[in-house]
Formats: structure tokens, C-alpha cells, sequence
């Protein structure tokens, strides 16, 4: 009786604590997630209407969509790549060395996005540091266009999305039991079969996760976007930003935020039907 009476009483005094969460939950993100999409909903004379997304997924705005999402995978693709091996080498160095790499690698993310974007513009321009390295040592063609287009502006955000992926990538590594490996090699496997077979799918979740977490910010990201891409390339935040200060059309960019949320839910999603079968195949493994 006392055991199921201070349950009780605990489950109260939860319940209390998870008040001020709550409200502050459903005050800061569910209430404008809901006016967003009722003025995504709403017509010019006040009235229920799918114009707005219509209009969202036709012409010019349905082109700008697929350059933003074709973008964000670039980016995700990239920062994996490039992070996969940078979080890789840090996890086989000492943890005094990979505490100073992961140093180095997270610092330059405590500076203003757009410091840092100014900095990839000056480095990237037709005279910049980039374009006369490769004119010095003649490379064919240089020197090259890199700002004011995709090149640019997939740069731009590999560049501010690599230390997201490089954290989780070298968390997940770090985990990992070298023992496996060194079984693995003791019965023979080569490294490239103990990479494949071993470590790639031990490592799988983190990458996901990472190349995800990449793709979601990504397909909302303003300023580098913006700066490096010009009116040549404009993804759909720019767009947003335009309907709103510019043209007036706060409904068009309400469903744009609507589109962009549900694309955001729908990678959350595959990444949790990814993890349900993961989870689901370990447990046949081990019952067998």
C-alpha cells in the first residue's frame, strides 16, 4: 500500500513538472506550426484553398524546390564523405590528440555564419587563394568559376555542416570494439572485407544519423546560401525570404515552410523505419 501510494504520489509530482514543458512546448512551436499552416490554408478573400501549394509545387517554385533538395543531398553526401574519413582518423589517435582535433574541427563553427561564408567567398573568387593555387601549378582550366552557382553554394554549407557530421561519426567510431575487428583479421579477412563486413555496418547508424541531420539543415539554411549563390542560385529560405520582405505573399511562403517541415518529417521518419529494422533483424538474430 505505501509502495503503491508514494508511486502515486511521484507520478503526480511528474505530472506538475511536465506543466511549464508543456506549455512552453506547445506555446513556442506547436501554436506557430499551426498559424503557419492555417495561413498556408487560407485564400486572398479569407476562405479554404490549396493555391498556395499548387502554386509551391509548379514553374519557377518547383524548380527552385528540386535545386534546394538536390542541393541538401549534395551536402550531405559530401560531409559524410569528407567526414567519415576526418571522424575516422580521430578516432584512432590518442585522446589528447583527438581531443585538439575535434578542437580545431568545432572552433571555427563558434565564429558568425557569416563571417565564415565571407571568408569562403574571398577564398573562392576568380583571384581568390583557391584559383590561384590552381593557376600557379597550371591546372587546365583554372582559373574556375566556384561562386554564384551550386559549386558555391555546396562549398558553403559542407563547410558549416561538417563538424555536425564529424561529432557523430567519431562518437559512433569511438564506440566501436576493436576486438571485433581483430577477430575478424584472425580469421582471415582482409581489410577491405573487415571494412565492409564489420565495421560499416557497426558504424551504419551514425552515418545515417549524420547524413541526415546534414540534408534536414541544410534544406533550410539561409545566409550561405544566399551570399554565395546569388540570384543565379536561389534555394527555397531565399525564396521564403523574398515572398515575405519583398513581394508581401506571407501565405505562398507559409506552405513553403509547410512543404520544407513535412520533408523534414518524412527523413525523421525513414531514418526511424530504418532503425525499426535494424532492430528488428538483431532480435531475429539473436533468438536464432
Amino acid at each position: 500500500m505505501k509502495t503503491s501510494a508514494k508511486r502515486g504520489h511521484r507520478s503526480r509530482i511528474a505530472l506538475v513538472n511536465a506543466v511549464p514543458v508543456t506549455l512552453f512546448l506547445l506555446v513556442l512551436f506547436v501554436y506557430p506550426i499551426v498559424g503557419v499552416l492555417s495561413l498556408s490554408l487560407e485564400g486572398d478573400t479569407g476562405g479554404f484553398t490549396l493555391h498556395w501549394y499548387t502554386d509551391a509545387l509548379s514553374g519557377v517554385n518547383l524548380s527552385v524546390l528540386i535545386s534546394t533538395l538536390r542541393i541538401s543531398a549534395e551536402t550531405a553526401v559530401l560531409s559524410l564523405l569528407v567526414g567519415f574519413g576526418l571522424a575516422h582518423a580521430i578516432a584512432r589517435m590518442r585522446p589528447v590528440f583527438a581531443a585538439l582535433a575535434m578542437l580545431i574541427v568545432v572552433v571555427p563553427h563558434f565564429i558568425s555564419a557569416l563571417v565564415r561564408t565571407y571568408g569562403w567567398i574571398i577564398m573562392l573568387g576568380e583571384h581568390g587563394l583557391i584559383n590561384t593555387l590552381l593557376t600557379s601549378v597550371d591546372a587546365p582550366g583554372a582559373p574556375y568559376s566556384l561562386l554564384y552557382n551550386e559549386t558555391g553554394v555546396v562549398i558553403g554549407t559542407t563547410s558549416v555542416m561538417l563538424p555536425y557530421t564529424v561529432l557523430i561519426l567519431q562518437g559512433v567510431m569511438r564506440g566501436v570494439d576493436r576486438r571485433l575487428l581483430a577477430a575478424a583479421a584472425g580469421f582471415g579477412a582482409g581489410r577491405l572485407t573487415i571494412f565492409r563486413r564489420v565495421y560499416l555496418p557497426l558504424v551504419a547508424p551514425g552515418v545515417g544519423t549524420a547524413g541526415l541531420l546534414s540534408f534536414i539543415l541544410c534544406l533550410g539554411y539561409y545566409i550561405t546560401p544566399a551570399l554565395m549563390g546569388g540570384d543565379k542560385q536561389t534555394v527555397v529560405a531565399a525564396l521564403i525570404d523574398q515572398q515575405v520582405m519583398k513581394q508581401d505573399q506571407w501565405n505562398s511562403a507559409a506552405a513553403f515552410g509547410v512543404i520544407l517541415l513535412l520533408l523534414t518529417f518524412a527523413g525523421l521518419g525513414v531514418l526511424g523505419l530504418a532503425k525499426l529494422r535494424r532492430t528488428k533483424a538483431h532480435a531475429r538474430r539473436s533468438s536464432s
